[in-house]
């Protein structure tokens, strides 16, 4: 009996975690970062995994206020917010595709609304009931498919690539090639992390991703967090410098497989870039 009690009141939690979504704030080194680009603020979004039995529309939900004109703690001035980028996993069901249009919609960025697939978007999973979203647009965001953007930001050319996640399964995808090397600053949205084990180095300078979630379901132990997915990756969430320039992964928003999270906390991530020392 004491297990059971132990065992439901670790899947409540579990599943109150799944929605629990966190703001993290972070400040990102960027190498020859123009003073005129320092503070430039990017909202990360990733993995909702929208149209399955789960609370992950309620998680975006709580993620879109972030983004809302206003939003902010008590006594706190207004984000900015510059650019919102979204690396993936959008839908895993064609019935979340509503809530997706509702969600983008409200989604506000001085520069835009930048997005890439992932492998759910086009049914490449382990699970058996995955539906390919067949997304070749996005309304309120520019779907980036193997291709980039450009904006001028005070002056400044900012580019924003996108990969495509089927070009990239089958080793097809060369977003260095698409890369602008008179842009001021240049960002890669894969929702794949290990997309910068094929990067030349200097391609570009901040790399976005998602994927993992962080483990999801995740256990405590003296070394840290023990996960049981992706053992072999490498970057598992949260600001990496690489070889191949700095690297964002987000834990994402939504859950895959069981609507559950554990130590893992869904996440909207606030990167504001500065001149590194």
């Amino acid at each position: 009996m004491a297990l059971g009690a132990l065992g439901g009141a670790a899947g409540a939690w579990s599943l109150f975690e799944s929605q629990w979504v966190e703001l993290n704030e972070v400040e990102v080194p960027i190498e020859r970062l123009p003073s005129d680009l320092d503070g430039f603020r990017i909202l990360h979004l990733s993995d909702f995994h929208l149209g399955t039995l789960s609370l992950n529309g309620r998680a975006l939900t709580k993620a879109v206020a972030w983004a809302l004109p206003g939003h902010g703690r008590e006594g706190e001035a207004e984000r900015a917010i510059d650019l919102i980028a979204i690396t993936g996993d959008l839908l895993s069901r064609r019935r979340g595709r509503d809530a997706l249009v509702a969600a983008l919609a409200q989604l506000r960025a001085a520069h835009g609304v930048y997005a890439v697939l992932g492998n759910h978007d086009i049914a490449e999973t382990r699970d058996p009931f995955a539906e390919a979203s067949g997304l070749t647009a996005l309304p309120h965001a520019t779907l980036l498919l193997d291709e980039g953007r450009t904006v001028e930001v005070r002056g400044r050319r900012v580019q924003i690539v996108g990969v495509e996640p089927r070009s990239f399964a089958e080793r097809r995808s060369r977003p260095h090639d698409v890369a602008d090397p008179v842009a001021d600053l240049r960002i890669l949205l894969c929702h794949f992390p290990d997309v910068v084990r094929w990067l030349p180095p200097g391609a570009f300078d901040l790399v976005l991703a998602g994927h993992l979630h962080g483990g999801q379901i995740c256990f405590p132990s003296p070394w840290g967090k023990v996960h049981f997915e992706h053992l072999r990756a490498a970057h598992w969430e949260g600001l990496h410098r690489t070889p191949f320039g700095m690297l964002y992964v987000s834990r994402g928003l939504g859950t895959s497989f069981v609507p559950f999270r554990l130590l893992a906390r869904p996440e909207v991530a606030l990167l504001t870039l500065k001149q590194s020392n």
